[in-house]
């Protein structure tokens, strides 16, 4: 079954400088090794409507689409299938059950700091790992937005 966490974080640093801590390919490395260390992803720059390939070192992994992104303000992403070897694989019974799970960041302007929220759409299996490490993950960021 498909669960949506939430989790927020309150950046004091401009919406542009938080966007760049998350999605500068250097800081999106840092903030994504928390999940698998050298972790990373294979984009054209976030533009929507563009696929994007979420790695681990031995390129596997998982591929998605830029449903909707508005640079320093919004980004979602929708997860389709597997990537095994740095190639998309079909979808088969067990993709199925997570193909069109949504990843969503938000900048929301606070009046002394933004608030970076982030809503994911997580299997059962992976809920109490993704509790737990999504938390440390966003104080990577805020720490990137210090640098």
């Amino acid at each position: 079954m498909i669960n949506r966490l939430e989790f927020t974080i309150d950046i004091k640093a401009e919406k542009s400088t938080i966007w760049e801590a998350l999605w500068n390919e250097t800081n999106y490395r840092k903030w994504v090794s928390v999940f698998y260390e050298g972790s990373y992803a294979v984009t054209d720059g976030w533009k929507e409507g563009t696929k994007v390939h979420f790695l681990a070192p031995d390129k596997s992994g998982i591929y998605s689409i830029v449903e909707k992104h508005i640079p320093n303000e919004y980004i979602e992403f929708k997860h389709i299938g597997n990537v095994v070897d740095g190639k998309e694989k079909p979808l088969n019974e067990e993709t199925k059950k997570w193909s069109g799970a949504t990843e969503i960041y938000k900048l929301i302007e606070g009046k002394d700091a933004n608030t970076l929220k982030v809503e994911i759409d997580v299997m059962d299996e992976h809920l109490e790992f993704m509790s737990e490490t999504f938390p440390e993950a966003l104080e990577i960021v805020k720490d990137n937005c210090i640098q």
